[in-house]
Formats: C-alpha cells, sequence, structure tokens
C-alpha cells in the first residue's frame, strides 16, 4: 500500500501483484485502516473468484494483522504471506509503488487528490506484464523468489 498527501488530503492504494502472470489489482482508499484492508481483501477475491487459495505478500501492518482481516481472509481463502520487518525491497508491489511515486507522485501538480490517486492507479495497472515484472523486480536474476516461479505450475 502507498499512501497519497496533499493539503490534507489522503489517498491510500493498496495493490497486489501475481508473481505468475504480473496481472495487478489496485483499490484507491481515503484511508488505511482495518475496514480498508478488508475492502482490498474482498476486492482480489472477486478478481479471482474463480481461484483456489490465493497467497499474499503482506508486511505485519496493524490493519493485515487485526483478528477480524485474519478471520476475513481465512472466509475468503486468502492466506497471507508474512515478509520480514521493514524488508520492503522484498515485495514486488513495493517497488511498483517505489517508482510509481518517483515518476508519478513526485513534484507534480494534479488537478486534485483524486486525480492523483487516479493517475497512479491507472500507471500501475497499464503498464504491459513484462513492464510490470520488471519495475517490480521480478525478472532480476536475484529475485528471491525466482526458482518459485520457475517451478510454478510443475507438478512436484
Amino acid at each position: 500500500m502507498v499512501p497519497i498527501t496533499g493539503r490534507n488530503a489522503k489517498r491510500v492504494l493498496f495493490g497486489a501483484i501475481d508473481l505468475r502472470t504480473a496481472r495487478r489489482v489496485v483499490l484507491i482508499r481515503t484511508r488505511a485502516g482495518q475496514a480498508d484492508a478488508q475492502a482490498f481483501l474482498r476486492t482480489l477475491r472477486r478478481r479471482y473468484h474463480g481461484a483456489g487459495w490465493l497467497w499474499l505478500l503482506s508486511d505485519r501492518a496493524s490493519a493485515h494483522t487485526a483478528p477480524q482481516t485474519l478471520a476475513l481472509a481465512t472466509r475468503l481463502r486468502i492466506r497471507f504471506v508474512w515478509l520480514p520487518r521493514q524488508t520492503p525491497e522484498l515485495s514486488p508491489m513495493d517497488q511498483l509503488w517505489r517508482d510509481l511515486k518517483r515518476l508519478i507522485a513526485a513534484n507534480r501538480q494534479a488537478a486534485s487528490i483524486d486525480a492523483l490517486a487516479a493517475d497512479a492507479a491507472d500507471w500501475v495497472l497499464t503498464l504491459t506484464p513484462q513492464q510490470a515484472r520488471r519495475k517490480a523486480g521480478m525478472t532480476s536474476k536475484h529475485f528471491w523468489l525466482r526458482k518459485l516461479l520457475q517451478n510454478f505450475g510443475r507438478p512436484t
């Protein structure tokens, strides 16, 4: 998730990238609380309605670890995979946010905070899968989940 702020206004973008397909899901909210995290889980499940269990790489923000959020995740068949504390470099989505902040939000005027949030979401969603993989660090030979991606879909 990435906050977008300006003149006491704030928008928060929740996002996920599918490690296999580079498909992205983004949800714009006014806050980053428990209800917002739960809204994102519902959005993910709607986008992947036919899928079995979803595995979601996540930090340990209190909105993510709240008992009600964890219970909802279980009901929606979403399992959190917790990243180590203070390791945004391990999150492909955090790498996309970093590029977004540099290219879209830094030193840029927007008509409104809503317009800036929409521009940010559009930027993430209109990248080609290859661009998204590259910007998220997933094409690096040092990507920590590289072996998992190479073996994705292979019988064990």
